[in-house]
């Protein structure tokens, strides 16, 4: 949720190190995308920082394929669909 943080502490023996960081927020949202059955879509985000984004269809973590591509630069994430079928909205 806006205004709230992560607190992540590290205990090695003695020495306790904590920190806290905001959590990446969506900037720009995804948007629908249109597209025929066979055609290639790109889906975008924009991060408020450069964090991990893990794509998924439902509860299913997507992999690169040769259906799924992924690529982030920054705070920009994308996923490319190759070969849209009905099955992909």
């Amino acid at each position: 949720t806006p205004g709230s943080f992560i607190l992540t502490c590290l205990s090695q023996k003695h020495l306790l190190l904590c920190f806290s960081a905001l959590p990446a927020l969506f900037k720009e949202e995804l948007r629908d995308e249109e597209a025929e059955e066979g055609q290639t879509v790109t889906l975008c985000c924009e991060l408020t920082k450069p964090a991990s984004v893990e794509w998924k269809k439902g509860h299913t973590v997507l992999k690169p394929s040769e259906k799924y591509r992924m690529r982030q630069k920054d705070v920009t994430a994308e996923l490319v669909i190759q070969n849209v079928a009905e099955g992909d909205a």
